[in-house]
């Protein structure tokens, strides 16, 4: 019997994905499972609440079977990665990881976020080279078998087969990895069908606040292999804030940014960036698209801080990684990072 679809109401998600989270944990005893729940857990104080007894007892255990593995000289059978995470969670002491802080600075969302600071560097700052690429079997990609265990749910959805994992590292409410027909194994290019799909699926969720990130080579993305990233917003993303003037508003968004009613209309526009190779970044929504058409992350004059800028960046939403950056923050040094992106 196949799962009911996340997105049949905002509460069944919610519910959805705290079960799921707190399941992985009961089944699973590796550092991997424990880093994604802990990191999540750490995202919304509700899943806090439900989900730190177990973490804390499911960190004893791992600290204690970790120490006794490095000083017997053991081999480790995990990967390094989540090895030097936990290694650092555990410098840090379990009663001591920090929950994720946010706050409105002007008209920019800022959050402050310690576990997410511990994630591993990614390619997302790599030298673009075209929007474009074949799906490469031999990389990273959705169908790794040990993904298996990171997956909420899978089914259909708006006429597709669609798996749905967790984010490992959240930096948004209810943040998953939306993979349509995975088995395809289509890139990291939007088609018509695909970008169809996404804006069905957020006109017709049952959700309220469902959201649909983007990013396309050159613009934040990570994986060659077809995904979008759910989330839930209460409230409008800067980026959807009636004050700007894509949204009919009098302010001006520090790049260009378009506001896009109709499908059709959409996709005329992003086959205008494909036809130019420009990279991008799209936010779905139940109404409409916001898309930045943007400078590509090696371009001259970024630095590294802003190179991994995606879809949350170019829509308003920051992390900081650093209590003092965090404090510090400037909304116009914001909108001014915003501004070398643009093209």
């Amino acid at each position: 019997m196949t799962a009911p679809v996340p997105f049949r109401s905002l509460r069944a998600l919610e519910q959805d994905f705290a079960d799921g989270l707190l399941a992985m944990l009961d089944e699973h005893r590796g550092l991997g499972v424990y880093i994604l729940v802990l990191a999540n857990a750490a995202y919304d104080p509700r899943l806090w609440e439900a989900l730190a007894p177990a973490l804390a007892v499911r960190h004893d255990e791992l600290a204690r079977a970790l120490g006794d593995a490095l000083r017997e000289g053991r081999r480790i059978d995990e990967p390094d990665d989540d090895v030097l995470v936990f290694l650092k969670l555990d410098a840090i002491g379990f009663g001591r990881v920090g929950l994720m802080e946010s706050r409105r600075a002007g008209p920019w969302q800022v959050a402050f976020n310690p576990v997410r600071a511990l994630r591993p560097p990614r390619n997302s700052g790599a030298a673009f080279n075209g929007l474009l690429h074949p799906f490469d079997g031999g990389g990273f990609h959705f169908n790794k078998p040990f993904l298996t265990k990171e997956v909420l749910w899978e089914g259909e959805l708006a006429g597709r087969h669609v798996r749905m994992l967790y984010n490992k590292f959240p930096f948004a409410r209810l943040h998953g990895l939306l993979v349509p027909e995975p088995m395809r194994e289509a890139p990291q290019f939007l088609t018509p069908e695909s970008h169809a799909w996404a804006w069905e699926v957020c006109a017709t969720a049952a959700a309220p606040g469902l959201c649909l990130g983007y990013n396309s080579y050159g613009a934040g993305a990570s994986v060659n292999h077809l995904h979008f990233q759910s989330f839930v917003q209460a409230a409008p993303l800067p980026v959807q804030d009636a004050r700007f003037a894509h949204n009919g508003g009098t302010t001006p968004y520090p790049l260009a940014c378009q506001r896009l009613t109709e499908c059709a209309e959409a996709w005329n526009a992003l086959e205008r960036l494909h036809r130019s190779d420009m990279p991008y970044n799209l936010v779905y929504s139940e109404e409409c698209m916001h898309l930045v058409a943007r400078a590509p992350q090696d371009a001259p004059g970024l630095s590294a801080r802003v190179r991994g800028y995606g879809w949350s960046e170019m829509a308003g939403v920051v992390t900081r990684f650093s209590r003092d950056d965090y404090a510090g923050f400037s909304p116009a040094d914001f909108a001014a990072e915003l501004a070398l992106f643009a093209v």
